[in-house]
């Protein structure tokens, strides 16, 4: 299944993930006790009902319910990219597999985060034919993305020594794409929801039972990662700038 995630990037109860699966609508703004809403946005300068998600596979769809404000979601990591979407649009196709929905206030800045999870990739190693579907990609991974960073490094050890048994703690993940580039900006929350997208969502990951509880999906994820070569040596590069 393809969940749609949103996150909230001001801090405050709101701050928690929500899954969307495909079909599902869910209602976003700050909301009130005769109007409620699916993700509550706490800012004062946010419509009760300021619009609308719904989850379509491996995309989303928005619709603004303002009369008057204009949303903008904005590729976070890609070169600029920006769609607007006007007051009164309903259900606007989002191509962007991470995006930032933006929402226009007068004071201080409110925005949330979506991941539209599984894009599908053509598996070109896969051989040519000329008959039925293209071969997809077992694990759908974007190597621009962040996401991707975090990764890097959690492999840097034992890329570098096949032997080492380390596995880097998110403080050291933080540290080590401090000296990278686009790297600089991430936060310790943010390492840790990029880890627990890549365990739940992109690299599918099960806890094992001899693994200690705070280090499994780390230790999963650098064994998914390595043994299907998502990330090689080749790679390493995204590190070393």
């Amino acid at each position: 299944m393809r969940t749609i995630l949103l996150q909230a990037e001001s801090p405050g109860p709101e701050s928690s993930t929500l899954e969307i699966p495909p079909g599902r609508e869910v209602s976003f703004g700050r909301g009130d006790r005769s109007a409620p809403v699916d993700f509550p946005l706490s800012h004062p300068g946010v419509s009760r009902r300021a619009g609308a998600i719904r989850a379509v596979d491996d995309y989303w769809l928005l619709t603004n319910l303002s009369r008057a404000a204009t949303l903008v979601v904005e590729n976070p990591e890609g070169g600029g990219e920006f769609l607007k979407v006007a007051p009164g649009r309903a259900a606007a196709p989002v191509p962007f597999e991470f995006a930032r929905v933006v929402l226009p206030v007068a004071d201080g800045s409110c925005s949330f985060l979506v991941f539209a999870s599984q894009h599908s990739y053509i598996d070109f190693d896969a051989p040519e034919s000329t008959a039925g579907e293209p071969t997809l990609s077992a694990f759908a991974v974007d190597e621009t993305a962040k996401y991707f960073l975090v990764l890097v490094a959690l492999c840097e050890p034992r890329l570098r020594d096949c032997s080492s048994p380390v596995i880097p703690t998110v403080p050291e993940v933080l540290e080590r794409l401090r000296r990278v580039p686009g790297g600089a900006e991430l936060t310790r929350p943010a390492v840790n929801f990029h880890i627990d997208y890549l365990a739940r969502t992109k690299l599918r990951v099960k806890e094992a039972s001899d693994v200690r509880k705070a280090d499994w999906q780390r230790a999963a994820l650098v064994s998914v990662a390595l043994r299907f070569d998502l990330v090689t040596e080749d790679h390493l590069a995204l590190l070393d700038g």
